[in-house]
Parts: structure tokens; sequence; C-alpha cells
């Protein structure tokens, strides 16, 4: 006799908190209300070259694409929240917090609903399940939501008051109906604009809409060309990702800290020392990196990122570390390096620019390398 419902919900809920979710929530797998916004969103071009949301852009409207036959949508909350970083020393940057352990979050994920999957079959057998992180055709916030798991904040985030938002979401999809949560309705965010104020960039269009072209997190992470100039300043020292706007979050500042050991802090890169990534190969940083989520950004995206950050924090010591990336292979990380090097006002940086300009055949690189030295030729 297969279990009634109830039951069955509730084992799935036990077992979830067993295996290390902070939080659950069930809703039914229907189209998401918010997905006429997505379209809104996209045809605004605000998704700038994020092109695997476009192209499936008709998967979002039901989570059938994600699960054909499902009935029912499990929604997972994992906290990962840490103490923040202290303040930076000259030649190091900001990486985003969830980003300071030493795995991938999306391999511990895997392996937590690989356990709760397997779970689920031994108490509903011939279930049709699948779990899924943040890759899959699915708007988790929407659906998380729905599950009760919290509201939207003005930044776009979802907000629990319990976790803040500095968690993971992640689903089970299954084809079995469940006993579901009551939607989160309420706005717990009444007047405050703090997420919206402190943004660098100004990446908020207006409140619940984010232009991630402008968002930093896009901008250090998938955007593969060089970061606008405009925006460079706006990046301060973060080298991966950002979290201004949940820091100053109220929401977040009782929320728990992660218990989980592989979302603890590894000093290796909270912070990250930036001058030594010049010096490294592909393979050396495949090797740093590979299970990491820097990994996504490639070694020439995180040059790219750290050559901005040191321009951003002009020093002394950082000029032979630039020197190397203004001699990088890489024609982003070279350009990136020349924009830096334009910042710094030392002796050496013109002889260092013009000595490249004459060996340089990118005419990206060439504009960068032409504005840094006509820079420096104005500097008093």
């Amino acid at each position: 006799m297969p279990l009634p419902a109830s039951e069955l919900t509730a084992l799935i809920r036990q077992e979830a908190l067993t295996v290390g979710f902070s939080a659950v929530g069930v809703c039914p797998a229907v189209s998401p209300t918010g997905v006429t916004r997505l379209h809104d969103w996209l045809d605004a071009g605000y998704a700038g070259e994020m092109q695997y949301l476009e192209d499936r852009r008709e998967a979002y409207s039901h989570p059938q694409y994600v699960l054909e036959g499902v009935h029912s949508i499990v929604m997972l909350a994992l906290t990962y929240k840490s103490d923040p970083i202290p303040l930076l020393k000259p030649g190091e940057g900001r990486v985003s917090r969830y980003a300071f352990g030493e795995l991938d979050y999306h391999d511990w994920i895997h392996a937590r609903l690989k356990q709760l999957k397997r779970a689920i079959e031994g108490f509903a057998p011939g279930a049709k399940v699948r779990g899924v992180v943040d890759t899959a055709p699915l708007l988790e916030r929407e659906f998380a939501q729905q599950a009760g798991l919290g509201w939207f904040g003005k930044n776009t985030m979802l907000l629990n008051k319990q976790l803040g938002s500095l968690f993971f979401l992640s689903a089970i999809l299954i084809d079995q109906p469940l006993v579901y949560d009551e939607p989160h309705t309420a706005s717990h965010c009444g007047t405050c604009t703090a997420c919206l104020d402190a943004c660098p960039t100004d990446a908020f269009v207006k409140p619940h809409v984010l232009d991630a072209t402008r968002c930093i997190s896009y901008l250090t992470i998938e955007l593969r060309a060089e970061i606008p100039p405009e925006l460079r300043s706006g990046l301060e020292d973060w080298v991966f990702g950002c979290d201004v706007c949940q820091d100053v979050c109220p929401w977040n500042n009782k929320a728990p800290l992660t218990q989980h050991e592989a979302f603890f802090p590894n000093p290796d890169r909270a912070p990250l020392e930036l001058r030594s990534l010049f010096s490294m190969t592909d393979d050396d940083f495949r090797a740093r990196f590979r299970n990491t989520p820097l990994w996504r950004s490639r070694r020439r995206g995180i040059l790219r990122n750290a050559a901005i950050v040191l321009g951003n924090r002009p020093h002394a010591d950082q000029v032979t570390a630039l020197s190397q990336g203004l001699n990088d292979e890489e024609w982003l990380v070279r350009g990136a390096a020349a924009w830096a090097l334009g910042q710094h006002d030392f002796p050496a940086v013109m002889s260092i620019l013009r000595e490249r300009s004459e060996s340089e055949t990118d005419p990206r690189v060439q504009v960068e390398i032409d504005r840094a030295l006509a820079r420096r030729s104005m500097s008093p």
C-alpha cells in the first residue's frame, strides 16, 4: 500500500533535515506565477551574456520540463553564512561568502540530494524523483516562496525570517502528491532600502528589479568580455561575486552561521591574495581552483578581476604583478592590467606601458594602453 500523502511528506521533511538541509518547504508543481516577470526581464536585456536563460525561456514555464509527470516540489534551503572577512591588506581581494569553503556548493548539495532521493525511493517505491541545484530551468525562488520559505527582498533575494538570505536553494521534484505548505505572501522589508542604496554599481533599476549587466556578481563571474570602464571602480575590492546588498540587510544580522565545515572560510580565499595569481599557469589555476566556485570564471576571468581590484587599490608592490599581467597570453588579462597600471602613479608605470605598446598586437588591449598612457601623462 502506498503511504498516505501526509506520512510521505513528513518522512521527506525529516530526512531532508537529517541529511543536512536547514529548512524544507513543499508546494505543487504548477506554472510559476513569476514566469511573466522573467520574460519581461529577459526582453529588457537585463540578462546580459547569460544566453542560457534565453535559450531555456520556455522551459521555465512549467517544472514538467525538468521532470515529466512531476506532481510536487520539495524546496530545500541550506545556510552558508559565515563571518565576513576582516579589513583587507594591500594586494588582497574579496570573494563572496558562498565561495569561501573547500568545495563547490553544487557538489556538496548534490551528494545530499542523492541521499534524499534514495530515501524517498524507499518510502515510495516506483516514484520518479529528481534533485536539482540551480542549473535546471526551474525558478527556485518562485517555488520557495510558494513553499512558504520566504519572501522576495527588494534586492531580488529570497528572505527568510530565521535564515536571512545567505542560503542556497535546491529542489526535489517528485511525481507523487504531498501535503503542501502555505505560500509566503507577506513582505517584511517595510520601507527599508538598505540593499538598494548600498549597491556600488547602481544595479537595481527599482525595487525587485536587478539589471544583471551592472551587478558585480555578474561582472566578475558571468561576463566573459572586458568589464565596462565606467563600472570598474564600482568593483572596489570584489574579485569574485559580491555580498554588499546582503551584508547590509537587517535580516542577515541574526541569521545563524553555517554548521557545515565545507562552507567554513578557507584562508586561501577569505581573503584572496591577488598578486601571486599572475604567476599561475592554466595548470596551476586548475589544480588550485578546479573544485571550487572560482573555477566558473576560469583563469582569464579571475586575473581580469584581480587586475581591476589592484587598479582600484593602487600600491607600489602591485606593479610587478600587473606587469606580468600586461604580458599575459590572454588579451583580456593584458587589457585589464593596462587599465590597472594606469591607475598607479609610480614612475616605472609609463615605461612599462610604452614597452608593451611597442609589441601589442590586439587592438582592444592597445586601446587600454593608450588610455592608460593618456591618463598618466595628465597626472601631476
